[in-house]
């Protein structure tokens, strides 16, 4: 009984140093990616707090149920205070989410001026096409900016070099018109 009872203390006590322990990023993101939310937000909230984008991005997907499972209660509020973070370190999909807020008023009064500044962030930094897709469309839509089918072409053009094939098969579209 003795023995069991140490044994058992010995794992867990194992266990939590290897969580203790544990890049909080990696255990950030390998539990997001296992739609394990609530077991990641400790996590990702330590990435954050190291100025780390991507756990700040993560937050923010688990607080807006983005990408993410939604097992964390919406809080748009939250969600842009994360997705503010990340951009403001650089982190391009961190802006392109902020930009999604604005641009469809998700917990903010829909702007699409600031969707445009976000997306132009993204798509600026050159590590999220999507960013420069989504500054095509409020382009190619009149969104915030007076129509221009030379910019959304643009910006489609910059997310295909980026690798994102809706933004190829955008001005593809455009330059057939």
């Amino acid at each position: 009984m003795n023995k069991t009872l140490l044994c058992l203390t010995a794992v867990i006590g194992f266990s939590l140093l290897n969580v203790a322990t544990a890049d909080p990023l990696t255990e950030c993101h390998k539990r997001a990616i296992a739609m394990q939310s609530i077991e990641a937000l400790p996590f990702c909230q330590e990435a954050c707090d190291q100025n780390d984008g991507l756990g700040c991005h993560i937050l923010g997907d688990l607080y807006a149920g983005g990408v993410l499972v939604k097992v964390v209660e919406l809080d748009y509020h939250k969600a842009k205070t994360y997705y503010e973070k990340a951009c403001n370190l650089n982190f391009g999909l961190g802006c392109e989410s902020l930009g999604d807020l604005y641009r469809y008023g998700k917990g903010v009064r829909q702007d699409y001026k600031q969707a445009e500044t976000s997306y132009r962030k993204a798509c600026n930094l050159h590590n999220t096409g999507t960013g420069c897709f989504s500054l095509g469309m409020l382009y190619e839509y009149g969104k915030g900016e007076i129509q221009s089918f030379q910019k959304a072409k643009k910006y489609y053009g910059k997310a295909c070099d980026l690798g994102y094939q809706e933004g190829c098969d955008a001005y593809r579209r455009l330059n057939d018109k």
